[in-house]
């Protein structure tokens, strides 16, 4: 989706930053990266490139619900949220994750500042369609991109947990990759890079899982009519076919533990699955 879409079609201007991409990881697949790969994410700021990265956190939120005891459920890949979850959604990401994330990256030398999209209204949200069903799980529709790139100006990597709010001030669980895909698409970044634990979108071919080295939009269709993509990994396509219809050119779905993936990835190594337009 671009920005103009997210906005009801009004054009927003936005800063060009060259070395500019953003970055969606879950917190769990982060927090199994090894020292190298925040070593490569330092190398790269240093040499010009300009990160900013989305994490999710959906195995801890789901320990820590757990723990208190509150139950937990999904539909179609999305957690369904009540206050009492969402509460617990927060602390997990804003805190915990969003915090060790930051120690990790300064660690190697860089620095980062943590934060969510309630701070300082970074991300404005409203209830997804199917709110009946899922609850307090928000959809995009407005990134302050003015403030990410306001701190990368000022050489910081923005560390962002997605927490959306709304004008009035009720917050909202959204969807990593979604959040991920639409902050993409409102800071203009060429591309969007995807960390996982797998290695890239599989398909069956022979009766063997292979990893796609391209696939279009279409294609990503049919892989979710005939089953092949399925669970978590539907909002992560989906967010990559909306974000790509905009200003952003790629979207590569990696796996994390590839060593030096991030500056792999960006010199245009076949890593993974590039998805494109068609």
């Amino acid at each position: 989706m671009t920005s103009e879409q997210l906005t009801g079609g009004l054009p927003v201007a936005l800063p060009k930053l060259d070395g500019l991409f953003v970055m969606k990881c879950g917190g769990s697949t982060l927090a199994a990266l090894p020292d190298s790969f925040f070593e490569d994410l330092r190398e790269l700021q240093e040499s010009g490139a300009k990160p900013v990265i989305v994490h999710g956190g959906g195995p801890a939120i789901s320990n820590n619900l757990a723990k208190l005891g509150i139950e937990s459920s999904f539909v179609n890949g999305l957690r369904v949220t009540t206050e009492e979850v969402l509460d617990v959604v927060e602390m997990t990401l804003a805190g915990s994750i969003n915090k060790t994330i930051v120690r990790r990256i300064q660690n190697s030398g860089a620095l980062a500042l943590g934060l969510s999209g309630v701070d300082g209204r970074l991300i404005t949200a409203r209830p997804v369609a199917n709110s009946a069903e899922v609850g307090l799980v928000g959809e995009v529709t407005e990134v302050a991109a003015g403030l990410i790139t306001g701190i990368l100006e000022l050489g910081y990597i923005p560390v962002i947990a997605p927490i959306g709010v709304d004008q009035a001030g009720q917050r909202y669980n959204i969807n990593a990759d979604t959040a991920a895909g639409a902050v993409a698409s409102f800071v203009q970044s060429p591309s969007m890079i995807v960390v996982t634990d797998v290695p890239g979108i599989l398909r069956t071919v022979e009766g063997e899982k292979k990893v796609l080295p391209s696939v279009t939009v279409a294609e990503i269709e049919e892989l979710i009519a005939s089953g092949e993509i399925y669970g978590g990994m539907i909002p992560k396509v989906r967010a990559a076919m909306d974000c790509i219809q905009g200003s952003v050119s790629e979207v590569v779905i990696v796996d994390g533990k590839e060593p030096r993936v991030l500056s792999r990835v960006l010199k245009g190594e076949k890593l993974g699955t590039r998805i494109k337009r068609a």
